[in-house]
């Protein structure tokens, strides 16, 4: 009898407001432990709301988010939100680093403020974190003397040195020039290859092409479309989804 894999991460109908605008429109979604999902769609469309709710940054108005034991819409204070996010890495479009810190303390801070490890253990994992994503040599430069992919390969680092199980990426590389984009996808496929669960929400399509188990277009607050990357590239069903894909790609 084959065992069915419970998601590791699952939202059922997740609706989300501001104000009287309505981002979210009922969103259900599973993700299982290794997948790597890429969602793609207009501005506006709530795809970066979608990671943050599962990061518990912003609480939803109707459904549910369970991701590993956390039932993240019932989450309230902060101490339960700090271990949800132990599991749950974000790297966000703007790298996030402090100026007055060298890449090394970046990627410290957190292991050692939050989750009040050894700071000897702390050094010897940032630095192999800093080999990990392609910057050994750089440990000592402040972000001020860094490349914006470079920047943002150390805002990679300072998440993973949290060890979590999930990864969310909101449009990583937006905010970079075309040069340094490849460095930082290169860096996100290494993680997918080891098999860490990915949620991104991304611009580069051939790079959702070549990574994701399952993709998803969003539009106007639902999800109009989910498939594998073959098919849906190269067959959408749905008419809004082959007129996006027609102008991005």
């Amino acid at each position: 009898m084959n065992q069915v894999l419970e998601p590791l991460i699952s939202l059922y109908d997740v609706h989300k407001s501001f104000g009287d605008f309505e981002v979210l429109k009922g969103i259900s979604l599973d993700v299982n432990k290794g997948d790597v999902i890429c969602i793609i769609g207009p501005s506006g469309s709530g795809k970066s709301t979608i990671l943050r709710c599962i990061n518990g940054l912003i609480s939803i108005d109707q459904g549910s988010i369970q991701v590993g034991d956390f039932l993240v819409h019932q989450l309230k204070s902060d101490q339960q939100k700090i271990r949800l996010r132990r599991m749950v890495s974000m790297v966000f479009q703007q790298y996030n680093l402090f100026p007055h810190r060298t890449a090394l303390e970046n990627v410290m801070m957190a292991p050692i403020h939050v989750l009040k490890q050894n700071p000897q253990q702390v050094k010897e994992l940032a630095y192999n974190l800093m080999a990990k994503v392609g910057l050994q040599g750089k440990e000592n430069n402040y972000p001020g003397e860094l490349s914006g992919g470079q920047q943002q390969r150390v805002a990679i680092a300072r998440s993973l040195a949290m060890k979590p199980e999930v990864m969310l990426f909101d449009e990583v590389t937006a905010a970079l020039d075309p040069e340094t984009v490849k460095e930082v996808l290169l860096t996100i496929r290494e993680l997918a290859e080891e098999g860490m669960t990915c949620l991104l929400v991304t611009h580069e399509m051939g790079f959702a092409r070549e990574v994701a188990d399952q993709m998803y277009f969003t539009d106007q607050g639902t999800i109009l479309e989910q498939g594998n990357p073959t098919d849906f590239f190269t067959n959408p069903q749905h008419q809004r989804t082959r007129e996006f894909l027609s102008q991005v790609l």
